[in-house]
């Protein structure tokens, strides 16, 4: 296998700029490269972007099949289980051909058992259902745009208006539109610039949103009164550049409720939806540094908090609290009532509402479950007030070693929860559960074309040694039929921040992957929270390398069996995870055979100590204070990948990442990508980077272009795994 390319690569010509803090000095020549404004940064990555897509050229046969097999497996008439809301069914449907869905909806049956009114009706490709009505086709409204995501997508509770928004760069801010949905006409009533997760009142008189600061911080909730003049009512407004600040309607339609958070802590506050321009009631106060959320509950008329909390329950408890008024934060305690005690094998997630129970979704033994109480028995336990709590119960029927399973939608308008369910190794399933009844019935499994059979694969669990003596949580998915009386190919996936898990989830492009030989891993690393909060903790801060340490341990574990090739193990990962994949490669560059790192964040300790930079300040509370903390900035200084490149054999690598992202700057992995070239080993394969000009943190927009892009990476990780030629040398 060719190890270099032999064209000229670009080189980024050297600035020299300093960083000093702490007494520390630290010489960076490629900063400029963040004067995006500027054509010769421009001319930079578009240099790049050729001269990734010249060396790789070899690879475009494999791409074009990898595209086509996951197309091939693809129905591209495909459509959703249509949700009620109000007298309406709402799905979406995908055509042939076409990037992006149509919005549709059709009447529901209002009278009946309560089966005969939740069944939704059967929706087939290429056949309307009778009185059914396309509210939105997205394809039409994307024909002249460069980019396109949909963002907030909502009816109204009375089906006459519907409300969406539209990102049309990628750079995650929203034009809202407001549709008449008896006329059809768009209002010229709009916001420009808004944040993603805009919603309506009850009555669906305003529209509850959010707008950015500078630095791409959720700052400010507003309430615009739909159609009108009058100025929009500011709810709350978020001084502290540590904290996100969120909204969203309560589950009984009668707050709004304002999140103010960061990873370690919350303070809530609730508006009244009849009076937002009430002064919001806080609920605990910041200041006693507890994360909680809040739903308000109406019990014999009188109205309570189901609060999820983690006041000296570091996985979080579930209880039945008054309202705060005039209480203090120890009062407070005093009077709340244990719903679901604190378990140390159970992580709480949220709670929601059904008409008749509360819904809880916990993670257990790194899977995520669905618990139901009745509502009824909560209204009992207010009387009794045992400290046991409420008697939980799960849907059965999930059978399989490690699976992930959450909940879609509740409704205090309807008995049932829409559960979704899927694994490593299959499609993703969707539920409705009649509770009462004790009825699970399969709406829709995601259908693949071409005689796909689960029985072909395996996906299970295991445990890789930590050199500090944990136990690292591996998922591992593979063919049924892999020869392991040899030596395999594997691509190791991690991402280990924001106690983010990467649950099992099913990937019709991940087939290509486990069809040509290839084993699939997922490392469930320290800073994750497949294990809990405690599992997070201990890979945060001035724990965040055991983060590295559990990434590189894994790999060692895996190279060590019998059916695994050590010499042709690649590691995937992105954002944080692209961090993760920097780190790796500076810990142990040896023991990979290839390394893409997607969108990541390998400039981390340079984007942190500049507050004004997107989401610079929130990330303290993941990862430290660098500005103000010695020992913080060291820490990071001595494992961020940008200012740890050795002179060392470097695998091949490609950095994927997109101009308009406004998370993960272009310019993290065009400095990391030219630093590279400037100081690793020159018999190392020639860093790559592959920029989407008009994409997002997400890449480009539109299903057959996020196909492509998908097939790009695996045919660049194939490549290497399967010990195939990587570079063109024919030009």
């Amino acid at each position: 296998m060719t190890t270099f390319s032999p064209l000229p690569a670009p080189r980024a010509r050297q600035q020299m700029t300093t960083r000093v803090f702490h007494d520390d000095t630290f010489y960076d020549s490629f900063e400029w490269l963040r004067e995006k404004e500027k054509s010769e940064v421009i001319d930079y990555l578009t240099a790049e972007n050729e001269y990734c897509e010249k060396v790789t050229a070899q690879q475009q046969p494999l791409r074009q099949t990898i595209f086509d097999e996951i197309k091939g497996r693809t129905l591209e008439t495909d459509l959703s289980v249509p949700t009620r809301k109000g007298n309406w069914w709402y799905f979406s449907r995908t055509v042939e051909g076409q990037q992006y869905p149509l919005m549709c909806r059709v009447p529901a049956v209002r009278e009946g058992s309560v089966e005969e009114r939740f069944t939704p009706p059967l929706v087939e490709s290429n056949q309307q259902l009778e009185g059914e009505e396309t509210l939105l086709d997205c394809n039409a409204f994307a024909a002249d745009l460069p980019f396109f995501s949909l963002g907030s997508f909502e009816p109204s509770l009375d089906g006459e208006l519907l409300t969406f928004g539209v990102d049309d760069a990628g750079d995650e801010r929203y034009t809202q539109y407001f549709k008449n949905l008896n006329t059809g006409e768009i209002s010229s009533d709009r916001l420009e610039d808004i944040f993603a997760g805009a919603f309506l009142t009850a009555d669906a008189t305003y529209l509850i949103y959010s707008l950015v600061d500078d630095s791409w911080r959720p700052y400010e909730i507003r309430a615009h009164k739909i159609n009108s003049s009058d100025e929009d009512i500011v709810l709350f407004k978020e001084p502290d550049q540590g904290m996100w600040l969120e909204a969203n309607l309560s589950e009984d339609r009668t707050h709004v409720v304002l999140t103010s958070f960061s990873s370690e802590f919350t303070e809530v506050r609730l508006v009244p939806t009849d009076n937002l321009r009430t002064t919001p009631m806080v609920v605990i106060p910041r200041t006693e540094r507890v994360q909680y959320s809040v739903e308000p509950i109406i019990i014999a008329g009188q109205q309570y908090l189901i609060m999820v909390h983690d006041f000296e329950a570091i996985n979080s408890e579930i209880v039945l609290s008054p309202m705060p008024t005039g209480l203090g934060f120890s009062d407070l305690r005093q009077q709340w009532i244990k719903v679901m005690p604190h378990r140390d094998d159970v992580r709480v997630e949220g709670v929601s509402f059904s008409s008749r129970h509360l819904v809880v979704t916990a993670r257990q033994d790194t899977t995520v479950k669905v618990f139901l109480a009745s509502l009824d028995a909560l209204a009992q336990l207010k009387v009794t007030d045992s400290p046991a709590g409420l008697t939980f119960t799960e849907p059965a029927g999930f059978t399989e070693e490690i699976y992930t399973t959450g909940v879609l939608s509740t409704s205090v308008d309807s008995p049932i929860v829409r559960i979704n369910y899927t694994s490593w190794v299959t499609p993703t399933r969707i539920f409705d559960y009649f509770p009462e009844q004790e009825s699970l019935i399969l709406r829709r499994e995601t259908p693949l074309l071409g005689g796909f059979d689960s029985e072909d694969y395996l996906a299970y669990r295991m445990w890789a040694p930590a050199r500090d003596g944990k136990m690292i949580p591996l998922s591992v998915v593979h063919r049924a039929d892999l020869d392991k009386s040899r030596e395999n190919p594997v691509l190791q996936y991690g991402y280990g921040s924001y106690e983010v898990s990467v649950d099992p989830y099913f990937s019709i492009p991940r087939l290509s992957l486990l069809d040509r030989g290839v084993i699939f891993v997922v490392a469930h690393i320290r800073g994750g929270g497949e294990l809990g909060r405690s599992w997070y903790q201990d890979g945060k801060k001035l724990q965040k390398k055991n983060t590295f340490f559990d990434f590189v341990d894994a790999t060692e574990f895996l190279g060590q069996l019998d059916w695994v090739d050590a010499q042709r193990i690649a590691i995937h990962g992105g954002s944080a995870g692209g961090l993760l994949i920097g780190a790796t490669l500076n810990l142990a560059p040896e023991k990979y055979c290839a390394a893409i790192a997607d969108v990541p964040f390998v400039d981390a300790l340079t984007t942190i100590l500049d507050p004004n930079l997107p989401l610079s300040a929130l990330e303290w509370e993941e990862w430290g204070n660098p500005i103000e903390d010695p020992e913080v900035y060291s820490y990071m200084k001595s494992y961020t990948p940008y200012e740890n490149i050795r002179q060392a054999t470097y695998p091949p690598i490609v950095a994927v990442t997109s101009l308009n992202d406004t998370r993960v700057f272009y310019v993290e992995p065009a400095k990391w990508v030219a630093k590279l070239r400037e100081t690793i080993s020159p018999d190392s394969p020639t860093p790559l980077l592959k920029i989407e000009m008009d994409g997002g943190h997400g890449g480009g927009s539109g299903r057959y272009t996020q196909w492509k892009e998908t097939a790009w990476i695996y045919a660049f990780a194939l490549t290497y795994l399967l010990d195939q030629d990587g570079w063109n040398e024919s030009n």
